[in-house]
């Protein structure tokens, strides 16, 4: 699926690559704090704690983000509360069987330490065939 670049990806795009100098992080951060009604995206899914969207500048045929609904920098910074891994493993589920990766493949992926390009954690679902869209 052909993906528009509309001025809400041009500015999440603008975002992503402003959170790798160091002077905007502060402000960065904050934007992910209040993503959660800020986030200019179309979400595939959503629940409780995680919002799951198109990569805006994916490195791959199918690139998903997906992001906790709070401000997380790092997996070390998360709190140990099963409803949030409960609820990561369902969006991830969901994602799978819509985009039929099981038969596909796919890979799922979070970045730490200095291979964390932008202070918000997040996770990628990933698959080197992109295969049918999700509508």
């Amino acid at each position: 699926m052909a993906r528009s670049s509309s001025l809400k990806s041009k500015l999440l795009r603008f975002l992503i690559k402003a959170a790798r100098w160091r002077p905007f992080r502060p402000f960065v951060a904050l934007f992910f704090k209040h993503m959660d009604k800020l986030l200019p995206v179309q979400r595939l899914r959503e629940n409780v704690h995680w919002m799951a969207f198109y990569h805006p500048q994916p490195d791959y045929p199918l690139h998903i983000l997906i992001l906790p609904k709070q401000a997380l920098t790092s997996l070390m910074a998360a709190p140990l509360v099963p409803d949030l891994y409960t609820d990561l493993m369902s969006i991830v589920q969901m994602l799978v069987t819509d985009f039929q990766l099981e038969a596909r493949g796919y890979r799922l992926i979070t970045n730490g330490g200095p291979n964390q390009t932008i202070p918000q954690w997040h996770w990628h679902l990933i698959s080197e065939s992109a295969g049918d869209s999700y509508d």
